[in-house]
């Protein structure tokens, strides 16, 4: 466990945490008071801290998503796993109808259930927006909704592009846990190059007009 410690950079008490809740497998005994670890352990520690520290699940949520991977279910219920574990709760009664309405305009062709936690949520982000008197002038919900497409488009093509079952799993709830934080990353990436682009302001302080992007 010392070397698996030092390789992962993981303290020996988290690895033993990680074992007390069924995360993590225990080595292969070897001896008394030894046990053997593999490349797998060394992987799945990387996994979980990656889920924990960078797509900020709690264990309970870990304990989820990896039983989904180790499992034989099919990958839709496992996307539906993971999103659940990424998601807030949300009671449907405290979504406006036309907030929802809005939504299925927004995503009309698309498979989704009513149920679905990506749904709920946008709906109530939805219905804030009216809130805080923000409107949609120029089709923002719409091509936030295209690049929804896209980017989910571009998890499936990944999740094809892998072999066999657990690779396929481990796919999904990585794409779906670190790709949120992937694709905020890039919008704020996004947003500062765009606005560097439509109101930079040269050394005279006088905005410079915004660049002809037609040609």
């Amino acid at each position: 466990m010392a070397e698996l410690s030092t390789r992962s950079g993981t303290p020996v008490a988290t690895i033993k945490y990680y074992q007390r809740e069924n995360i993590l497998a225990g080595g292969a005994h070897s001896g008394p008071n030894q046990a053997l670890y593999s490349e797998t352990h060394l992987d799945r520690i990387r996994l979980i801290r990656g889920l924990t520290e960078v797509g900020g699940l709690s264990v309970a949520a870990v304990r989820r998503v990896l039983e989904a991977i180790d499992s034989e279910r099919s990958l839709q219920e496992t996307f539906e796993i993971a999103q659940q574990s990424v998601s807030a709760t949300i009671d449907p009664s405290t979504v406006s109808a036309e907030a929802l309405a809005r939504v299925d305009a927004l995503t009309a062709g698309w498979h989704v259930s009513a149920a679905n936690p990506g749904r709920l949520a946008a709906a109530r982000v939805v219905d804030t927006f009216a809130e805080v008197g923000q409107v949609d002038a120029r089709g923002w919900f719409d091509r936030y909704a295209a690049a929804a497409l896209l980017a989910a488009e571009a998890d499936i093509d990944e999740l094809d592009a892998r072999v066999d079952r657990a690779a396929k799993g481990e796919t999904v709830v990585v794409g779906t846990v670190l790709g949120d934080k992937l694709f905020s990353g890039l919008r704020r990436a996004a947003q500062e190059h765009i606005s560097a682009l439509r109101y930079s302001v040269p050394l005279d302080g006088a905005p410079e007009p915004a660049p002809d992007q037609t040609s």
